[in-house]
């Protein structure tokens, strides 16, 4: 219904971290159980309820292969994964990722 972001988060537990965050898909149940939730904060209905998150890793590749076709997934595990444990990080808002 408008403009959208999409992201590749990462982390070890980024489906479940991230869809705690986002609150139930539902939300009704957001607003009443979770109301500090993205969802429970901002979603309009069911449909339009803000936000989107893999339900699992598997769903997570899936999606990323469609949203970001150039992306290797396999090649980010084995090359810029390691470099990114090794030491801080921060955020370059113009290209939109975390570098060392």
């Amino acid at each position: 219904s408008g403009p959208m972001w999409a992201y590749i988060l990462a982390h070890e537990d980024a489906v479940p971290l991230w869809r705690a965050l986002m609150g139930p898909t539902k939300v009704f149940r957001a607003r009443n159980c979770v109301p500090d939730s993205i969802r429970g904060a901002y979603g309009l209905t069911d449909t339009r309820n803000t936000t989107h998150g893999s339900d699992s890793a598997a769903s997570a590749s899936r999606e990323i292969s469609f949203f970001f076709p150039e992306f290797n997934e396999q090649l980010w595990y084995q090359q810029e994964e390691p470099r990114l444990r090794r030491g801080p990080v921060h955020y370059d808002p113009t290209q939109r990722v975390h570098c060392l």
